[in-house]
């Protein structure tokens, strides 16, 4: 799915990162970042309502190109500039994780596990 089609799908907002059309194949939620280490998968949406810096951090090193931040939590300034800065697109929605993993599934996005 690119990154528009998953904007569409789950009414988010692309609020870093102009690559509409990136790809990312498999979804990950999660709002424990040591779970997040653990994927070993190569085009990833993380979809978490973990709203800090610190996600960002663990996308970069966990190789994640895209961020979906649920339940309506919106990210900081600092997050911001992290993503901008490591190349991570975030987007935000006001799904739960719940809901928002289940409308990508459906549309096409594979789980990691």
């Amino acid at each position: 799915m690119t990154i528009a089609e998953i904007a569409v799908s789950a009414e988010a907002t692309i609020v870093v990162g102009d690559r509409e059309q990136h790809e990312v194949a498999y979804g990950f939620a999660s709002d424990l970042m040591s779970d997040v280490l653990t994927v070993m998968q190569d085009n990833v949406l993380l979809i978490t309502g973990l709203a800090n810096v610190q996600t960002i951090r663990t996308a970069i090193m966990a190789d994640i190109s895209a961020i979906l931040i649920v339940r309506n939590k919106r990210a900081t300034q600092d997050m911001r500039h992290a993503a901008h800065e490591g190349g991570i697109v975030l987007l935000e929605t006001e799904f739960s994780m719940f809901r928002a993993s289940g409308i990508l599934y459906d549309a096409g996005l594979l789980a990691v596990f």
